[in-house]
């Protein structure tokens, strides 16, 4: 077998130890494969591996791979920073847009998703650790547009997404994950129109079993299944 067969089985098992740990299920976490420059090949092979879905952060990079048979075989998410003049080349493509972090792409993507007689599943990214380096809605900003999505057509909210600061130990980063899930409960037990809170995404390579344990339900792995990337 090769490496990323080999890698993607050992996240498996890990997955499956930090869902046991807290009463969960492995099969309930959905595992994308952060695929950012890996080759199609790659890509396909962690697919073939058990990879739930493929996870990339640039819209050139995608669309090269999409058109060399990348993700045949699992869904595609779009995980990183989104331009307001590339929604056209993501909707559709992508079965779920992860990093939604404004009303303005909200609504480009719903215009476009309309006029192309879909419904695009859409992530609001969450800036939980409040730093302005990153992208995110901040948690006290996210009532107000939770509200102006519920009315926004052609795209529904399947829930939330975040990228912690980096943390110093293993309770720090806990804190962030908790706050996180937090976060996610409120949301849900307020059911807004047009809004389901069926997915929390978070943890990468370095803390994906922490955000288990915290509550996550997509986890985001990179390194860890193709290794160190070469830039």
């Amino acid at each position: 077998m090769s490496e990323i067969y080999d890698n993607v089985m050992r996240v498996r098992e890990e997955i499956a130890a930090a869902a046991l740990s807290v009463g969960r299920a492995a099969e309930d976490i959905t595992l994308v494969a952060a695929s950012k420059m890996n080759s199609a090949a790659r890509v396909r092979e962690a697919i073939s591996a058990g990879a739930d879905a493929a996870g990339e952060n640039r819209v050139q990079e995608m669309l090269q791979k999409s058109a060399e048979g990348a993700y045949t075989g699992a869904p595609l998410h779009f995980i990183g920073k989104l331009q307001t003049n590339k929604v056209r080349h993501v909707v559709g493509l992508c079965g779920l847009i992860e990093s939604v972090d404004s009303p303005e792409l909200l609504a480009l993507i719903g215009k476009c998703a309309v006029s192309r007689g879909i419904t695009q599943n859409v992530l609001i990214e969450v800036n939980i650790g409040g730093e302005a380096s990153k992208g995110g809605v901040l948690p006290e900003e996210l009532p107000e547009l939770l509200q102006k999505s519920a009315a926004t057509q052609g795209v529904f909210i399947q829930g939330l997404m975040c990228i912690p600061p980096p943390a110093d130990s293993a309770r720090e980063q806990m804190r962030f994950f908790d706050g996180m899930y937090n976060v996610f409960v409120d949301i849900r037990d307020k059911k807004y129109d047009n809004i389901s809170m069926r997915y929390l995404s978070m943890g990468m390579s370095d803390s994906f079993s922490s955000a288990i344990r915290a509550g996550a339900s997509i986890v985001r792995v990179g390194s860890r299944i193709f290794g160190a990337r070469a830039y």
